[in-house]
């Protein structure tokens, strides 16, 4: 239940907001030769069977309360999303609250307060971002970094929630070009897993299984024909997350069995589209089985630290950073990179404690915060200047209070 049942906070509905068009994020590509010790299969159309229907707003514009009015003394407990701008600059959210640090984490200053618990924060940059809540879906943006929160829409899902301008965005398979006015479902392939990630309006990536195995698949023209690019045999049902950073940059997680708190995964890159693949993780556990894609005797690896997946994070076609979990462990967390596109994968030295999600966000190569969760402890920031070889803890956020 929120912290903030009873409180009650006045609106003030105000004018629409108007987003003026950005320039796109997306990051340059790497044009270098990935290793190729995965080969793509032969390119083969498959249907498409989703159909493109309008979703509109279902909950009007309004202003909330100023980040200046908003009491500086409600807890900031666990935390359940984070988003970084730059080295500096970020926000945190939990059940009821969002925060936001100019200090590199060391102060935070609450901006908004309110029902529903904070699932995702994704920032353009240090003045514009939106946040999803868990409950009822609801999208929140601002546009002066945060002085001022505005209640917008209701997004169609609580899939991953990314904007490439100030106008375009994409949560799993819809799209909005007003800022997240309104929702578009674009058309997906049958049988997938997990959700369809779209880079921009024409490029994205989804991941299908069959009795066969599992394909990925790809589309350049928005959804309306997909195309597969890889195809592995797998036994086990999976889960695929993708992130991508580039036009023709996709990372692939894949998702198996589990067993003994351990799953099996493994991540798959490519930076030409799907012709070449790299092998960046394939954790085989004794409780889950083979890495997804790979041989039910194979333990080989490259492995990640711990026995289960925690987030990942991709920042460029080279970077991408990936958190591991032991449950069975004192110190459960820790943190992987690779800063090379995949071909090699560092495990950090250091263990974190907190027996719930891990939490990561990334400015650059070398900068970027760790968050560490528990129901019954305080959840943590660390922050990392130097790619990720030490984390220094920063700040220390409210204990959880105990469910009643």
């Amino acid at each position: 239940m929120s912290l903030f049942k009873n409180l009650k906070i006045p609106l003030m509905i105000i004018l629409a907001l108007t987003f003026l068009a950005g320039c796109s994020s997306t990051k340059a590509e790497n044009s270098g030769t990935p290793d190729t010790n995965i080969s793509a299969s032969p390119v083969q159309a498959i249907a498409t069977t989703t159909s493109v229907t309008p979703i509109p707003s279902a909950v009007p514009t309004a202003s909330l309360v100023p980040a200046a009015e908003v009491p500086q003394d409600i807890p900031m407990d666990k935390v359940t999303a984070v988003r970084i701008a730059s080295p500096l600059s970020g926000w945190v959210g939990g059940s009821g609250w969002i925060a936001k640090t100019a200090n590199g984490g060391k102060e935070w200053k609450i901006q908004y307060a309110g029902e529903g618990t904070i699932h995702q924060i994704f920032a353009l940059d240090d003045q514009h971002a939106w946040a999803t809540i868990e409950e009822d879906t609801s999208l929140l943006v601002t546009s002066d970094g945060g002085l001022k929160w505005t209640k917008l829409s209701q997004v169609p899902n609580l899939g991953f929630l990314h904007f490439v301008s100030l106008t375009e965005g994409f949560v799993a398979s819809e799209k909005t070009i007003d800022g997240g006015k309104t929702w578009t479902k674009l058309k997906i392939p049958a049988s997938i897993v997990g959700d369809a990630y779209f880079h921009d309006k024409d490029h994205g990536w989804a991941v299908t299984q069959t009795k066969a195995g599992f394909q990925v698949q790809r589309t350049v023209d928005g959804g309306s024909t997909w195309k597969t690019v890889l195809s592995k045999k797998s036994e086990t049902d999976l889960n695929a997350i993708i992130r991508s950073a580039g036009v023709n940059d996709a990372w692939v997680e894949l998702i198996g069995d589990s067993g003994m708190t351990q799953t099996s995964y493994s991540v798959i890159h490519t930076i030409d589209g799907g012709s070449h693949w790299q092998t960046v993780i394939a954790n085989s556990t004794a409780g889950g089985g083979p890495a997804p894609g790979f041989p039910s005797d194979y333990t080989d690896g490259p492995n990640n630290q711990g026995n289960s997946p925690g987030p990942l994070y991709v920042v460029d076609p080279k970077t991408a950073y990936m958190g591991g979990q032991c449950m069975a462990c004192d110190k459960p967390n820790s943190v992987g990179w690779t800063h090379d596109g995949g071909k090699t994968w560092v495990n950090g030295k250091q263990t974190f404690e907190g027996f719930d999600a891990e939490l990561l966000a990334i400015a650059d190569e070398q900068n970027g915060w760790l968050i560490t969760t528990d129901t019954i402890n305080p959840s943590v920031l660390y922050t990392t200047t130097n790619g990720g070889v030490l984390w220094n803890k920063i700040y220390t956020f409210a204990t959880p209070k105990k469910a009643e």
